[in-house]
């Protein structure tokens, strides 16, 4: 099969498409004949290197933590899933670029969502909906939502409105016409983050979520007044530091149905800044790498 891998680590330009053998699916899993694959923040930091001493990840790797495909293989003890079944979901750690990948987690795509939509949902739905978790019972309460134009941002806002929550979000001001079409509150982050916050939420805010990689999560600690009450997904030494939560994503199809489910009901869609072929899959993880937004890599 073509897969895109990196034989060193290093700058986007370690990424080659060449052969590689095919996955196949084992118990409890599915394989996919892959449509497209998003490039994560976990995926650009694993072929910079910068994780070697904490994951060890062997060489020549593929990038890729989630996928949209269609089934082409079952694992034994697997039900609710067919061959021919188109789905969205996550791979291992890093494999999910390539013609084709095994998923241990899967979501039926809802309709209505393009391919690259559908590539785009699977890791930042399945980090939010953990995330959320982390945080209890949402209905009635105040959230606020640092990073909430974001991939994962923009599946926290929607689960979060869908449970009752009251959310304030944060996000560059082009994105506020869209925060606000999601449901929440939006404001621009940085310094006066609290008083922003405050004239937004008189009442207080009651949980947070830090989803932005950006050095808020004291202010969000501060705003909120107890660091029980928020959850990180970018900063564990924060987090350790100041008594809040550190949550990852699970590999787990609930939480991708939970987020699916509302791409069904037309009340979210994730969105998608840039779409290239695999033979530009390095210049895929350069405008990631940039902050350009979501970018999916579609596969031949």
């Amino acid at each position: 099969m073509l897969a895109a891998r990196y034989h060193r680590f290093g700058d986007p330009d370690v990424l080659v498409v060449e052969e590689a053998p095919e996955p196949h699916a084992t118990a409890g899993s599915v394989r996919v004949r892959v449509r497209a694959a998003s490039v994560n923040p976990i995926d650009v930091l694993l072929r910079a290197g910068h994780l070697r001493d904490v994951v060890p990840l062997p060489l020549p790797a593929i990038p890729g933590r989630d996928a949209v495909g269609v089934v082409d293989e079952v694992g034994e003890g697997v039900d609710g899933v067919s061959v021919g079944d188109l789905v969205l979901g996550l791979g291992g750690l890093a494999d999910t670029t390539a013609q084709f990948a095994v998923l241990t987690a899967w979501a039926p795509v809802p309709d209505g969502w393009t391919t690259t939509q559908a590539a785009a949902a699977g890791l930042a739905s399945a980090t939010a909906a953990a995330a959320l978790d982390a945080l209890g019972e949402l209905d009635g309460r105040t959230l606020l939502v640092e990073g909430a134009s974001g991939a994962v941002g923009g599946a926290a806002v929607a689960l979060a409105v869908a449970a009752g929550a009251r959310v304030v979000g944060t996000g560059r001001e082009s994105a506020h016409e869209h925060l606000r079409a999601q449901g929440a509150l939006p404001t621009t982050y940085g310094p006066g983050l609290a008083d922003r916050v405050a004239a937004l939420a008189p009442g207080g805010v009651d949980l947070a979520l830090h989803l932005a990689p950006s050095p808020s999560l004291p202010d969000l600690v501060a705003v909120v007044g107890d660091p029980a009450r928020v959850v990180t997904v970018v900063d564990p030494a924060g987090a350790a530091r100041l008594g809040a939560r550190r949550v990852d994503a699970r590999n787990e199809s609930a939480l991708l149905e939970r987020t699916a489910e509302l791409g069904r009901a037309g009340r979210w869609a994730p969105q998608v800044a840039a779409e290239l072929p695999l033979d530009e899959v390095a210049r895929a993880h350069a405008l990631a790498e940039s902050g350009a937004g979501k970018v999916v890599v579609t596969l031949p």
